[in-house]
């Protein structure tokens, strides 16, 4: 499935840091607002500077990677606005206005996570259709075939899954927890499985050498902390794991590509589409799943929550101010 430049257990070792690395930046941003406001507003603006000056004979320059840097970026901002932006009377200092309780602002999250699968499943498609044979394209050796459709296909039925639009919340703080997580009730293990065999399947079809990285660590990092301390703000686990992880990949691309840590792909047939259609059977259940609460309880899916009757959600939602 993989091939490794040095020995599987500096791999292990050394993707064992990334995923601890990954789930600690994580804990830092969301717990400290202060930590948010940097690592999403102040350091890309310095990144950006250098990868178009100092770093852009080395650094990524292809639509796809810009996208995702600034996408992901854009969604850890907006994520963080939800949880933290308020106004207070200047007298009493209590809060008159939320962000939170705005649904215009309750959109944006759906819309970029649904924006944020499109840009994949566009990626899967194109890739597919270009009949690679272990050719390169956009900085990696690719091999077309059906699992990139199939994958594809997969990655549509996962936005049509995206539901509870408008039911998105903030954690209240704890003794224990301060932090003022943007809570999805709605957004519940099974989807988030889905999501990340889907995700999975697409870094081993498009970015096949980064794989290991960012298909497998970076998937965990986040999925942890939402079954874990970070109970029921998987999204926002995923976007601020994924936006640093995509600024170290943009400053650092040797690390994946070139350097003795580099992870690539056996490129077997048989393994894309055990994924491709692992990905698709998964999530046209996670579909079927839906469809059936929708019959049962006759709510619209997007502009009502959908699980309120699931214990997992009861929970979720009960941790919301």
């Amino acid at each position: 499935m993989f091939t490794f430049n040095t020995s599987i257990i500096a791999a292990i070792g050394v993707w064992l840091l990334v995923l601890i690395g990954l789930f600690l930046f994580n804990e830092a941003v969301r717990r400290n607002d202060k930590a948010g406001f940097f690592a999403f507003v102040v350091l890309p603006i310095v990144l950006t500077i250098l990868w178009f000056t100092t770093l852009k004979e080395t650094t990524y320059t292809d639509w796809f990677h810009l996208a995702k840097v600034y996408s992901s970026d854009a969604g850890s901002i907006g994520f963080w606005m939800i949880g933290h932006y308020t106004r207070k009377d200047k007298e009493t200092g209590e809060v008159t206005w939320r962000l939170a309780d705005n649904k215009i602002a309750l959109c944006f999250p759906p819309l970029i996570l649904a924006i944020n699968i499109l840009e994949a499943v566009i990626r899967d498609f194109e890739v597919g259709s270009l009949g690679l044979n272990l050719e390169e394209n956009g900085g990696q050796i690719l091999l077309s075939g059906s699992w990139n459709y199939l994958n594809g296909i997969a990655g549509i039925f996962l936005i049509l899954t995206i539901t509870g639009w408008f039911g998105i919340k903030v954690r209240k703080p704890s003794p224990k927890d301060g932090s003022k997580d943007m809570l999805w009730p709605d957004m519940l293990w099974f989807w988030i499985i889905a999501y990340d065999i889907w995700n999975f399947a697409y870094t081993y079809n498009c970015l096949p050498g980064h794989a290991w990285y960012c298909g497998v660590a970076l998937l965990i990092a986040p999925t942890l902390c939402s079954f874990t301390v970070g109970k029921g703000a998987w999204l926002q686990h995923r976007a601020y794991t994924l936006a640093i992880w995509c600024m170290f990949a943009q400053t650092f691309p040797a690390f994946q590509d070139t350097s003795i840590f580099a992870v690539n792909s056996t490129y077997n047939p048989a393994i894309y589409t055990f994924f491709g259609v692992a990905a698709l059977v998964s999530n046209v259940a996670v579909f079927a799943y839906m469809v059936y609460k929708v019959v049962k309880t006759k709510r619209n899916p997007y502009t009502s929550e959908l699980y309120t009757d699931l214990e997992e959600y009861k929970k979720i939602n009960d941790m919301a101010s």
